[in-house]
């Protein structure tokens, strides 16, 4: 006998969202995971906020959700907040129950600067990384560095002469049309109108120019996990300043190994990091390289850049997953907060792959 296809609204429901989850699903791992971090974060949590007044939404709810963002690609905050309210799952995981309201999307940017900021995400990535290392996944013998352009929210036609010379004519509209050819243009003497900390810059030639940042990482070998990370203006010696930042910083033990690819193959950079006990195991140029024999005779220097490739998952992971190809916000410090937190999403489902939790997320 067929069915009527009738549609009847409840006015109750009798399962929890607890039970609507099914018990196999790995993101139960990860909110378990993510709910032992934040409570480790409370007396972070509680110096943000005033003893009296109106209660905030839980920082750790929004936290979650942004994590939920990172993990799943959405593309927007609004995006975001309109998923989180008729998805279960992600409701779930927020923490909010079926008929809990869910916050406007303009709480986010409330609280960019109190919450969302570098200082909190480094504290939530150092607290990743602190459970991996009581896992013991991290070691302290074996690195590896590289960088990446981050595109920048600004457009090209934002990039002006900063004596105010070539202002569009009164009455052309939001977005005038605009002929660039002939015109000689440089970060000494444009500036973005948009997001002034831009820079415009290519890394090779032939490539195109673009406004972005640079985005670095720090890579253990062993499990491939991010162990540091920088974000700085572009520049052609951008990617080794942040380098040996990150190797005063994090690598501490004398006779660890720094695997890099041929842009870090200068004579100052590899004094550099072996006067601080670090080997440099650099990719060496065919002619005039800073590498020597003392270091590419041996086996080990051999492993490293063949390891040392494996940095570029990480980036690739943070582009297309993490959404890290093209920033969302304006501005150095924002954008060093959005490369954290995504380093900090990475690192937690290397980890998931690594306990054998592994869950898709795309």
């Amino acid at each position: 006998m067929r069915g009527a296809d009738i549609t009847q609204n409840e006015l109750f429901s009798y399962r929890t969202l607890e039970e609507r989850i099914p018990s196999s699903h790995p993101i139960r791992n990860l909110r378990k995971v993510v709910d032992l971090l934040l409570r480790s974060m409370d007396s972070e949590f509680a110096g943000l906020y005033a003893k009296t007044g109106r209660r905030s939404i839980p920082p750790e709810r929004l936290l979650r959700a942004s994590l939920l963002q990172v993990l799943f690609s959405i593309r927007s905050e609004r995006q975001l907040v309109q998923q989180i309210d008729f998805n279960m799952l992600y409701r779930w995981f927020v923490g909010l129950t079926m008929d809990d309201s869910v916050w406007d999307h303009s709480t986010f940017s409330a609280n960019r600067d109190r919450l969302l900021n570098e200082e909190i995400i480094r504290v939530f990535f150092g607290r990743v990384l602190a459970l991996a290392e009581w896992q013991q996944l991290v070691s302290d013998d074996h690195f590896s560095v590289d960088g990446t352009l981050i595109e920048a929210w600004a457009s090209m036609k934002s990039f002006r002469p900063k004596d105010g010379s070539d202002n569009p004519p009164e009455g052309s509209g939001r977005n005038p049309d605009v002929d660039f050819r002939g015109q000689k243009r440089s970060n000494e003497t444009h500036a973005s109108t948009t997001d002034p900390d831009c820079r415009i810059y290519k890394k090779s030639e032939g490539d195109k120019s673009q406004l972005c940042y640079m985005g670095h990482a720090l890579m253990e070998n062993r499990t491939g996990l991010v162990v540091d990370t920088e974000t700085t203006i572009t520049s052609g010696t951008a990617e080794r300043e942040a380098a040996k930042t990150m190797a005063r910083r994090t690598i501490l033990k004398k006779g660890a190994t720094l695997g890099a690819d041929k842009g870090y193959d200068v004579e100052e950079f590899v004094q550099a990091i072996r006067k601080r006990g670090i080997t440099p195991h650099v990719a060496s140029k065919v002619s005039g390289s800073a590498v020597d024999g003392r270091t590419t005779r041996h086996e080990g220097y051999r492993k490293s850049l063949k390891i040392r490739k494996r940095i570029e998952e990480v980036f690739g992971w943070a582009k297309t997953v993490g959404g890290l190809r093209k920033t969302k916000f304006r501005g150095l410090d924002r954008v060093k907060a959005q490369v954290t937190f995504t380093f900090a999403a990475y690192n937690l489902t290397r980890m998931g792959k690594l306990f054998g939790w592994h869950y898709a997320v795309s």
